[in-house]
């Protein structure tokens, strides 16, 4: 088990990789650089491996198969996950490793929106879309993370063996935070410059496909997560799509003592009948999120077995 672990996903960063290896091996010279290429068709693992950086590959496409890989092969104390396109400054690692190794953090946010992101990306639509994803999360689930979307991150043990990986791609930072908000672990933010990326350097991120992607993402783990909030929503909208239909019909019988519209109000009690089944779905699976929640308990209590007797052994 290494004690910090320098987590970099890469992907054609030949213009930064090496500056940001060194600047790694300066601000933690106790880490171990893990460099894990994802297809690259530059210099990146050249000058990587040249600037002392471990070098291993996943070969899926896409940052969440990366991070899948790189949670799976390393035991660490703590992981600093950082990108490799030198945007954000390594000065801030240690006192991101520090909450970890010393106060307990399962995951530390290396938040550039109280910083420089807003002065540096020339990106309006980025900046637009981080807002919206920070207010959308903070607001469903009550928490106060103030940087959703950063690549620059640290992790306890505790975490990184117990994050389903699910997202491809760059939507996995959202389900990082959720991961951490959802199982009541210790989230703290740490203010960090940020920088726009050094000419001839390219960004991966789409704005509009992958933000499409990242809302889609939040939707489905507030399904998940939040299921009797999301399904009780699912009802209110049917409820009154029904009452909104039937009001003309009762209005109708009530001036006629007819009902003329027999579809209409045979439609309106189907809906209404879907709303009450999508109010006993959230139930149901609220109480199975109940069990969920039991199970991870015990489960973080293993590993957190395991973690202690890794220590022991270093």
């Amino acid at each position: 088990m290494d004690k910090i672990a320098v987590l970099i996903p890469c992907y054609n960063e030949e213009k930064t990789i090496e500056k940001v290896v060194k600047d790694a091996h300066e601000a933690l010279p106790e880490a171990v650089i893990y460099v894990y290429d994802n297809n690259s068709s530059d210099r990146t693992v050249e000058l990587a491996s040249k600037a002392g950086a471990v070098i291993r590959y996943e070969r899926k496409q896409g940052k969440g198969n990366v991070i899948r890989r790189m949670f799976r092969e390393i035991d660490a104390r703590c992981y600093i996950m950082i990108d490799g396109d030198d945007t954000y400054p390594l000065e801030y690692a240690r006192e991101m490793a520090d909450k970890v190794l010393l106060e307990g953090s399962d995951m530390v946010v290396g938040d550039r929106l109280s910083s420089t992101y807003y002065q540096e990306n020339k990106r309006p639509f980025h900046n637009m879309g981080n807002g919206l994803v920070k207010a959308s999360i903070n607001m469903l689930f009550h928490s106060d993370i103030r940087d959703i979307m950063t690549g620059y991150r640290a992790f306890s043990y505790q975490f990184v063996k117990t994050f389903p990986v699910l997202s491809k791609g760059f939507e996995i930072e959202t389900e990082m935070t959720i991961h951490a908000v959802y199982n009541n672990m210790q989230v703290d933010n740490v203010v960090v410059n940020y920088r726009d990326r050094p000419a001839g350097s390219e960004s991966k991120l789409n704005t509009y496909t992958d933000g499409i992607k990242v809302l889609n993402t939040i939707l489905k783990m507030f399904r998940q997560y939040k299921p009797l909030a999301f399904f009780c929503i699912v009802a209110v909208v049917l409820t009154v799509l029904s009452v909104g239909f039937f009001v003309p019909v009762f209005i109708d019988f009530l001036k006629t003592g007819m009902v003329d519209k027999f579809p209409t109000l045979i439609v309106c009690g189907f809906v209404e009948l879907a709303a009450l089944q999508s109010v006993f779905a959230g139930l149901i699976l609220h109480n199975i999120g109940i069990k969920g929640r039991r199970d991870f308990e015990l489960q973080l209590n293993d590993i957190e077995d395991r973690y202690q007797d890794k220590i022991k052994n270093m």
